[in-house]
């Protein structure tokens, strides 16, 4: 069984966004149990016309690190209850930005997610908060390969 881990971010273009794919990289060509996705918790306040699908500062930084990025991005999605539900693990990326947001759309989930402390770009620019989360992601990957080694259930084609 492949497990799921959702990344919360408020509009799903910067942050989350570069952890689903920073975590999808080594999980998929690890074989590893777990895939990632991620969605927002007020992309609808976000024009994403304007904006555009994804953070050009994502995409840049992904490149940087050899990871393939494509050039067809899925739009910002917006989290529903069956995102929640359907996931075994889920992380806001920034406690103090998410925690409220979590607790007035789903209440019965503020207090079942991981919070992580990264700032957005309001607060931090790319460079210094990118490889915040990336130290994040790598320690999260590390945690369940060694949870999934603990039990026997560390790749998908075990």
């Amino acid at each position: 069984m492949i497990r799921r881990v959702l990344f919360l971010c408020t509009a799903n273009y910067y942050r989350s966004r570069f952890a689903e794919h920073l975590f999808n990289w080594p999980t998929e060509r690890e074989g590893l149990r777990w895939r990632a996705d991620s969605c927002g918790l007020a992309v609808v306040h976000w024009d994403d016309d304007e904006v555009g699908a994804i953070s050009l500062h994502v995409v840049e930084a992904l490149r940087a690190r050899a990871i393939p990025v494509n050039d067809d991005h899925r739009r910002p999605r917006q989290v529903t209850h069956d995102d929640l539900a359907d996931s075994q693990l889920v992380i806001a990326i920034k406690e103090a930005e998410h925690r409220l947001l979590l607790s007035y759309q789903f209440p019965d989930w503020a207090d079942r997610v991981e919070y992580w402390h990264v700032d957005d770009v309001d607060c931090a620019p790319p460079d210094e908060a990118l490889p915040v989360l990336e130290q994040h992601v790598r320690d999260l990957v590390s945690r369940l390969l060694g949870a999934a080694q603990g039990t026997g259930e560390c790749r998908a084609e075990e």
